[in-house]
């Protein structure tokens, strides 16, 4: 898959361009542990409009082939409903890509959003629109949707998810004339504002150049030759020492971790001794909060 390289590409998905084409192969599950009553059709049809509106929107500029539609995962778990149109819940969002020439899937995303409130009546269609807020259901899902694509796309050309964040950018930008949280700055520090703001802020550029070499020069190298991916994977890891963590808002550094931190300890869980040491200091360093999954590198 190409990143895209053709603005008008972009200009048509801002006008709210849609085609048949599916671009997500997107999983919904919706969660009701704790709502107490008989009728759970309204958590059913919830489930099959927000697989509807995922994998029936056309998210991506380029045309993709079946098997490069990207996988990806929405569990939605319903804390509270007024009975009629009013939910609150906690929404997992997490997406992957399929390694070169081997039988895994590395995760890309990986994230939380508990600051999720919207509307939703049974049987309604979800409607969105680039142009402006319709519902918070519908953006907090095109918010992602456009996340996946862009992190997709940065792990296959340098920067290539640029134009798919300035698309999440815009949804953050519509959304803040609604009252729902998650969309503010002051809301949180790790929300879907910061998240855009750490996606488009040069600030974290160096992290997402890591991606792509991680990626492309160390993960899809592994199956043909594991020393020489390692090796290279083992060339950047410094990079992850010179991110900002301490600045307000660093949710990208948070959110590479969250994803990534088992598959580093696999990665150099079976490594020489010296090896396994010097990721593991690096490790702990740049993410002291996962530093209990490191400790497995000191093990024989």
């Amino acid at each position: 898959m190409k990143a895209p390289g053709i603005y008008l590409y972009i200009a048509l998905l801002l006008a709210g361009f849609t085609a048949s084409a599916q671009d997500l192969n997107a999983r919904i599950t919706v969660l009701a542990p704790k709502i107490q009553t008989t009728n759970k059709r309204v958590f059913q049809s919830l489930e099959t409009a927000m697989k509807d509106f995922l994998n029936g929107h056309k998210w991506l500029a380029e045309n993709l082939q079946p098997q490069e539609r990207l996988d990806c995962n929405f569990i939605l778990n319903i804390t509270s409903w007024d009975g009629a149109g009013k939910f609150t819940g906690e929404l997992q969002v997490q997406s992957s890509r399929p390694v070169f020439n081997a039988n895994y899937n590395t995760t890309l995303l990986s994230v939380n959003d508990k600051d999720f409130e919207f509307t939703y009546t049974e049987g309604q269609t979800i409607d969105y629109s680039d142009q402006n807020f319709q519902s918070n259901l519908s953006s907090v899902m095109a918010f992602y949707a456009y996340v996946i694509a862009g992190m997709d796309n940065d792990t296959f050309s340098r920067y290539g998810g640029t134009p798919y964040y300035n698309l999440a950018q815009n949804v953050v930008t519509n959304a803040q004339t609604s009252s729902y949280k998650g969309w503010k700055a002051f809301d949180s520090n790790t929300n879907r504002y910061w998240l855009a703001e750490n996606l488009n802020n040069k600030i974290y550029a160096p992290l997402r150049s890591f991606l792509y070499d991680y990626h492309r020069s160390g993960l899809d190298l592994m199956a043909d030759n594991a020393a020489r991916g390692r090796k290279a994977i083992s060339e950047l890891l410094p990079v992850l020492t010179q991110l900002d963590r301490q600045r307000l808002g660093a949710m990208l550094p948070l959110v590479f971790f969250t994803a990534k931190c088992d598959e580093l300890v696999s990665i150099y869980a079976h490594t020489d001794a010296q090896a396994r040491i010097d990721a593991l200091n690096i490790f702990t360093q740049a993410d002291p909060a996962n530093g209990i999954k490191y400790q497995e590198l000191q093990k024989n």
